[in-house]
């Protein structure tokens, strides 16, 4: 974990349905996103270096969602709680289309409010540490994220 970030909440955000289960999100038409919020302590570590290291996770230019993960819930998206953050995004999104010549096509939104995911979904990489190693290797997450972001 990143110096100075407390916790990680693994959730849904950016949609209309009030208390989503993981079902509605993924198979419904909530208009949520599966997303983290972040608790940190702004003394240690910038909103700016949290973004940066988001970028870093993902696949930007991928439309349908994440590695093998696929759907509207799954696309990538960056929220910003004000103007400051909505430019750090935006300046970040022409940087990456100016140096990588495509479109970035993560999703950037409002903050407006976060619904906790199920207890089976949190921490899911240490509790289900098997799995989610079978998955990262199965998904090429390491090997795309690679090619992209280089090593």
């Amino acid at each position: 974990m990143l110096e100075g970030v407390e916790e990680v909440i693994s959730g849904y955000s950016g949609g209309i349905t009030a208390n989503p289960t993981y079902r509605e999100v993924t198979y419904g038409d909530t208009g949520h996103f599966e997303v983290v919020e972040i608790i940190y302590d702004k003394e240690k570590i910038s909103y700016k270096e949290l973004l940066k290291n988001f970028w870093l996770n993902i696949d930007p230019f991928d439309a349908y969602g994440q590695f093998c993960d696929k759907g509207y819930s799954y696309r990538s998206v960056a929220f910003y709680e004000n103007n400051y953050q909505k430019d750090l995004i935006d300046k970040d999104i022409k940087r990456l289309e100016k140096k990588f010549k495509k479109k970035v096509v993560t999703y950037v939104k409002k903050f407006e409010i976060f619904y906790k995911a199920e207890d089976k979904h949190q921490d899911y990489y240490q509790v289900y540490l098997e799995n989610y190693l079978k998955y990262k290797k199965a998904c090429k997450r390491e090997r795309i994220l690679d090619i992209i972001w280089g090593s």
